[in-house]
C-alpha cells in the first residue's frame, strides 16, 4: 500500500474525499513531527474485531476497519465456499458482531478451522490445501485495453476519503470495462476490502464478476487471488507486486493478472491475451 507521508496533508484534490470520511473509519491520536518537535492531532486507520456468526454460533473473527460489516461477511462467507444467503447484525445486538444465514453449514467445522486477521487472511490454516477454496476456472473472454486497466489503480486512489485522512487503509474497488468504478471499499486489512466488495457483488445479484476488473491498492497476495477466482473475476490489478503463489494460482484459475499498474504501464503475469496492447 502506497502511504501518505506523515507529517504531509491530503493533496487538494483529496480534501473533498477527506470531508466525505466515514467517522467510523478514523480515530484522532496525539502524534510527535521530527526534527520539527510539534506535538499535534493527527488521526489514524480504526481497527476493531468482528465476530462472524452463524446460527448463532462464531465461525471467525477478523480485525477489520468498521463499515459495509454485513458485505464484510458475506464476502468472506462467499470466499470460502459457504453459500451464504444474507448477513445481517446480531439479533442479540452484541457490538462488532454480524450473524449470517447460511444453511447446511456444518458448523462445528468451521469454529475448529477459521481464524483470521488483518494482516494476512490465512494464518492459522496448516497447509496450502487447507486455504484452497474450490472455484471454477475463468473462462471469460473478456478483453481490455492496456491503457484502461495502467490507470485503475489511479482512479481508485482518487476515490478513497479514509486513505485521505490517515494514509492507513487498504482499499478494493470493482471497475466495467469502461472504467467506471462500480463499488470502491477500504479497510485497514487487505483482504477485508476485496471481501466487502465481494459481499457487495453478492448482494446486488452480480456473481460471477464474468465482465469486470477487480483493481485493489495494494501487492497482489495469494488470498486476494482466491477471492477474485472465487468470485468468477477474469482480470485482477495492482499497483504492487504479486507473489509467486499469488502468479502460480492465478495461471492455474484462469486469471489475468496484473502488477506494477502506474504512470501508464503495467505488468501482466498470467493470461495475457485479455490485455489489449
Amino acid at each position: 500500500m502506497c502511504e501518505r507521508p506523515p507529517g504531509t496533508l491530503p493533496a487538494m484534490g483529496a480534501e473533498k474525499n477527506a470531508l466525505d470520511a466515514p467517522p467510523y473509519s478514523a480515530a484522532p491520536v496525539e502524534v510527535l513531527r521530527l526534527p520539527a518537535g510539534r506535538r499535534e492531532r493527527d488521526r489514524v486507520a480504526v481497527e476493531e474485531p468482528l465476530e462472524i456468526r452463524i446460527g448463532g454460533r462464531p465461525v471467525a473473527v477478523t480485525m477489520r476497519t468498521p463499515g459495509h460489516d454485513e458485505e464484510l461477511a458475506l464476502g468472506f462467507c462467499v470466499s470460502e465456499g459457504l453459500e451464504p444467503v444474507r448477513a445481517s447484525l446480531a439479533p442479540d445486538l452484541a457490538a462488532n458482531t454480524v450473524e449470517v444465514e447460511a444453511p447446511g453449514v456444518d458448523v462445528e467445522r468451521l469454529q475448529r478451522s477459521f481464524y483470521t486477521s488483518s494482516s494476512c487472511g490465512v494464518c492459522g490454516k496448516g497447509a496450502l490445501e487447507a486455504v484452497a477454496v474450490d472455484a471454477p476456472r475463468v473462462e471469460g473472454r473478456l478483453h481490455v485495453a492496456a491503457g484502461l486497466l495502467a490507470g485503475l489503480p489511479e482512479q481508485l486512489r482518487a476515490a478513497q476519503p479514509a486513505f485521505a485522512v490517515t494514509g492507513g487503509l487498504h482499499a478494493t474497488g470493482l471497475f466495467d470495462t469502461d472504467g467506471e468504478l462500480l463499488c470502491l471499499r477500504e479497510d485497514v486489512g487487505r483482504h477485508n476490502a476485496m471481501d466487502k466488495v465481494v459481499g457487495w457483488a453478492f448482494g446486488e445479484g452480480r456473481l460471477p464478476l464474468a465482465e469486470e476488473i477487480l483493481c485493489v491498492s495494494g501487492r497482489l497476495s495469494f488470498e486476494l487471488v482466491q477471492k477474485a477466482a472465487v468470485a468468477g473475476c477474469p482480470i485482477l490489478v495492482a499497483v504492487g507486486a504479486p507473489s509467486s503463489l499469488a502468479v502460480e494460482l492465478a495461471a492455474d484459475r484462469g486469471l489475468t493478472l496484473c502488477g506494477f499498474a502506474r504512470g501508464g504501464r503495467l505488468n501482466v503475469y498470467t493470461e495475457t491475451w485479455r490485455v489489449l496492447a
